[in-house]
């Protein structure tokens, strides 16, 4: 009989949950007292798992890929992937907010940093769009591939203001006031 081939993200979610790791202690299956906060960290990594899957999918649709071509790859629809990620819709929170959009991975940057001369930070991201949110202040947006903790940005005064994965979106208070 032959075995499965290994799935090594499997194999490296599975090390994560049982040994822990950036601030999580280990846990050990042999102490069935354990289990149960086995179980809640294999569903903490589901969560997080949705989510990286939302964003991404965010991310190939900001990059231009079709509905049908991410449907492909999760073997859906792309009726079902449209139903599943596509909706977006947030209640309007007044006038000091607003969406910027549609971007896309080519143009979002230019556009950030021109809202941010205007005194808009980003504070959410959406399917091809970012929520803004206006302040008395300049602020400047950078965008870097997710590869370390998304703490360690948060030097020289970068705050994460969202985590669209694969990406951290970056925001900075300039402290200057905002063009007109």
């Amino acid at each position: 009989m032959t075995q499965p081939p290994v799935d090594p993200l499997a194999d490296a979610l599975g090390r994560v949950v049982l040994r822990g790791g950036d601030g999580l202690e280990p846990l050990d299956p042999d102490r069935s007292e354990q289990h149960l906060a086995i179980v809640e960290r294999a569903a903490a990594a589901e969560r997080v798992g949705r989510d990286l899957l939302r964003q991404a999918v965010s991310a190939a649709r900001g990059s231009g890929h079709s509905w049908a071509a991410i449907g492909g790859v999760l073997g859906l629809s792309r009726q079902a992937v449209q139903q599943r990620f596509g909706g977006d819709d947030d209640p309007d929170e007044g006038p000091e907010y607003r969406w910027l959009g549609p971007v896309t991975a080519i143009d979002e940057m230019p556009e950030l940093e021109l809202a941010g001369r205007r005194g808009w930070r980003t504070v959410g991201a959406g399917m091809l769009k970012h929520r803004m949110m206006r302040t008395a202040t300049q602020w400047e947006h950078r965008r870097v591939v997710w590869r370390q903790p998304a703490g360690s940005y948060e030097t020289d005064g970068w705050i994460v203001a969202v985590r669209a994965f694969p990406w951290l979106y970056l925001v900075r208070d300039l402290g200057t006031p905002p063009e007109r």
